[in-house]
């Protein structure tokens, strides 16, 4: 146990030197991660043509605990009834929080998975 402690202090040391410190996230915005690191500028990346029945999910950043890791756009089946949403970084009061993405049945702009009504009857 007394391991365990010593390696997480160190790990929380080491970040706090690079300059990014990833907080806890509240349960009312469902953030993944929050850094206070902004992330890079999404790259550019070739968009293929079309393909019937998928929608094209573009490339994000990721926060993998000590910097920020590129994932590459790609098509994703669609979801009868349903929009698919991006992950993106919102900055609030100097942190970076990440949203994840998914689908999202009532179209409300929360995933299903992080929605406590997904059915919402009087989404606008």
């Amino acid at each position: 146990m007394k391991k365990l402690a010593v390696s997480l202090a160190v790990g929380a040391a080491s970040l706090l030197s690079l300059g990014a410190a990833v907080i806890p996230a509240t349960a009312q915005a469902q953030p993944g991660v929050v850094v206070r690191v902004a992330p890079p500028p999404p790259r550019p990346e070739h968009v293929p043509p079309p393909r019937k029945g998928y929608v094209w999910a573009p490339g994000h950043y990721e926060w993998n605990g000590h910097r920020y890791v590129w994932n590459k756009g790609t098509y994703m089946r669609a979801r009868n009834g349903y929009a698919y949403r991006a992950p993106q970084w919102d900055e609030r009061d100097g942190r970076w929080e990440y949203q994840r993405g998914g689908w999202d049945r009532d179209h409300d702009g929360v995933p299903n998975a992080h929605d406590r009504r997904p059915d919402n009857p009087n989404r606008s």
